[in-house]
C-alpha cells in the first residue's frame, strides 16, 4: 500500500497527533477523509455514500528514460503516492482562484479563513471543520464580506466562477480534463493557469496541470540541480521553454501525469524537512 499522501490542497490540516484530516463534499454527502498511522480513511458523516472519494495512487518508478536520471531517482526514493481528487469541481474552482496572485502558504491561509468564515461547518473528531461556501452562497456575499477575509481582490472571479457554475455545472462535470480547461477559461477572470489548475485537482489528473508553475520549476531544478534547466531574460519566456521541456521529457499524457505530481509530491516533502518538521506525510 502506498505510504505517501500528496497534500497539495489547502483543506488538508495536521491535527494535534500529527493525522491530517479533510473535509470533502461530494454531490451527495459530506466526508471526512482522514490520514494517520493506519494510512487513509474515508468516511462519510453526512448525506449518501454512492459516490466516495477516489483515492489514485501516482508510481515515479515507471517514469520514460527521457527523464533526467537525477530527477528520476529523486522521484523514485520518495516512492508511490497517493492523492485523493478533489469530488467538488466548485471546490477546486475556487481553490484555484484563490491562489491567483498570492504564494503558496498564503493561499493556504486564505482558503482555510475564506471556508471558516462563510463555509459550512462538519463535525469532526478533532473539532468543527470547514467546507468553502456553494456558488449560491458566494453570490449572496456583500463586497465588503469578501474585504473582510482578504479575498476582496479575487471577488470578481469568484463571483463570474459561481454565476458560470449554477449554470454549466452539470456540463462541466462530464468533460475530460483538457475539455474542461477549455470550458473554465471561458469565465472572466479565469486564466490558462487558474482553469489548468482547477481541472487538475478535480479530475486528478495531472497532465492537464500548469507545468511551468514556479512550484514545479522551484523543485524540478532542486531535485536535478545539474540539468540544464531552459531561462531567458523574461520570466514568460522561462515559463514558455520550460513548459515545452517539461512535456518532451515526459513524452506521453500518463507519464506527463506521474512526473507533474511526483514532482510537486517531493516538494512538499522538501519544504517540510526545511521548516525542521517531521516528514508529516508518512505514517
Amino acid at each position: 500500500m502506498s505510504t505517501i499522501l500528496t497534500t497539495d490542497h489547502p483543506a488538508w490540516q495536521e491535527q494535534p497527533d500529527a493525522t491530517l484530516l479533510r473535509p470533502l463534499r461530494t454531490p451527495h454527502g459530506m466526508w471526512l477523509a482522514r490520514f494517520g498511522p493506519d494510512g487513509l480513511d474515508l468516511a462519510c458523516v453526512d448525506g449518501a455514500e454512492d459516490d466516495k472519494p477516489t483515492a489514485v495512487v501516482t508510481d515515479p518508478a515507471d517514469l520514460p528514460a527521457t527523464v533526467p536520471a537525477a530527477l528520476s531517482t529523486g522521484l523514485r526514493a520518495l516512492g508511490p503516492s497517493r492523492r485523493v481528487a478533489n469530488p467538488w469541481l466548485w471546490d477546486a474552482i475556487t481553490t484555484a482562484i484563490l491562489r491567483q496572485v498570492v504564494r503558496a502558504d498564503q493561499a493556504r491561509k486564505l482558503y482555510r479563513t475564506w471556508c471558516a468564515t462563510y463555509g459550512t461547518p462538519l463535525n469532526g473528531p478533532y473539532g468543527p471543520v470547514h467546507i468553502a461556501p456553494g456558488p449560491a452562497e458566494v453570490l449572496d456575499l456583500a463586497d465588503e464580506q469578501f474585504a473582510t477575509v482578504g479575498t476582496k481582490f479575487h471577488r470578481t472571479a469568484l463571483r463570474a466562477a459561481a454565476a458560470a457554475y449554477l449554470e454549466h455545472a452539470d456540463t462541466w462535470r462530464q468533460l475530460a480534463p483538457a475539455a474542461l480547461v477549455n470550458a473554465l477559461l471561458a469565465v472572466e477572470r479565469i486564466g490558462p493557469w487558474t482553469a489548468a489548475a482547477a481541472a487538475a485537482d478535480y479530475t486528478g489528473d495531472f497532465a492537464v496541470y500548469p507545468h511551468a508553475d514556479l512550484a514545479v520549476r522551484t523543485w524540478a531544478a532542486r531535485i536535478a540541480p545539474d540539468h540544464p534547466w531552459p531561462t531567458a531574460d523574461k520570466p514568460k519566456t522561462t515559463e514558455a521553454l520550460f513548459g515545452a521541456h517539461w512535456h518532451h521529457l515526459a513524452g506521453n499524457g500518463r507519464h506527463l501525469h506521474t512526473l507533474t505530481l511526483s514532482t510537486l509530491t517531493w516538494g512538499a516533502h522538501a519544504r517540510t524537512d526545511q521548516l525542521g518538521g517531521h516528514d508529516q506525510h508518512r505514517p
